[in-house]
């Protein structure tokens, strides 16, 4: 796997396709289909079509009951796509033949031969709330966000334990559980679920924001 946020990314020894305008906004050279989040359009040159991108019954049953995954849309045409999403940090991995796991609310983009499902975490049933992710996999681009600078943590090194919503992305290869904390009122962690974090175990990395995201407005009817 290579990334941005690893330092390995040489854009001139991988396939066209993914690249990053600023540290804020992705362009995505087209005439290739891209998957994006919806409304992260921000600039296109050229002749585009958008769609909305269910992904299939399982998939849209999966969303209906868990809260994850970010609805998607196909962008098809010729030309330069740009995408942003509240001014967020943008980070590129190119998949070679491989996975990455990532908080539905930061998967930006895409590339579509890519495959992409929704899976529970181990040890999180549906009543512990939020703990289902999409994982990616295959070979192409996948752009994700982050809100502020991110950490970039080796799971190899030692236990490492995450906030739900502050953990981005993470190694398929990882194993994942769930580490509840035995003071339930230390408020010890940033998200809903203080008293629960994610644990990581195994070779691969976890790329933690430094919040957990930005808040989302809901409009008074």
């Amino acid at each position: 796997m290579r990334s941005s946020i690893f330092g390995n990314l040489e854009s001139q020894q991988l396939p066209p396709g993914f690249a990053l305008q600023n540290g804020k906004m992705l362009r995505v050279q087209l005439p290739h289909e891209v998957l994006a989040k919806q409304g992260s359009m921000v600039a296109f040159q050229g002749k585009m079509d958008f769609d909305y991108e269910g992904g299939g019954l399982g998939k849209l049953l999966k969303k209906a009951v868990t809260g994850e995954g970010a609805s998607l849309m196909r962008v098809r045409g010729e030309g330069l796509l740009y995408l942003a999403d509240n001014a967020d940090d943008i980070h590129l991995f190119y998949l070679e033949n491989e996975g990455i796991t990532v908080n539905g609310r930061n998967l930006l983009a895409f590339q579509p031969q890519l495959t992409w499902d929704i899976q529970r975490v181990q040890g999180a049933g549906i009543a512990a709330g939020g703990l289902f992710n999409t994982t990616v996999t295959g070979t192409g681009w996948v752009a994700v966000t982050t809100h502020g600078t991110p950490v970039l943590l080796d799971a190899a090194r030692m236990p490492t334990y995450a906030d739900g919503q502050s953990a981005v992305c993470w190694s398929t290869g990882l194993h994942v559980g769930v580490n509840r904390t035995m003071k339930v009122g230390a408020l010890i962690g940033r998200g809903s679920g203080e008293a629960m974090q994610l644990a990581f175990s195994g070779q691969g990395f976890v790329l933690v924001q430094a919040s957990e995201g930005a808040p989302v407005v809901t409009q008074s009817k």
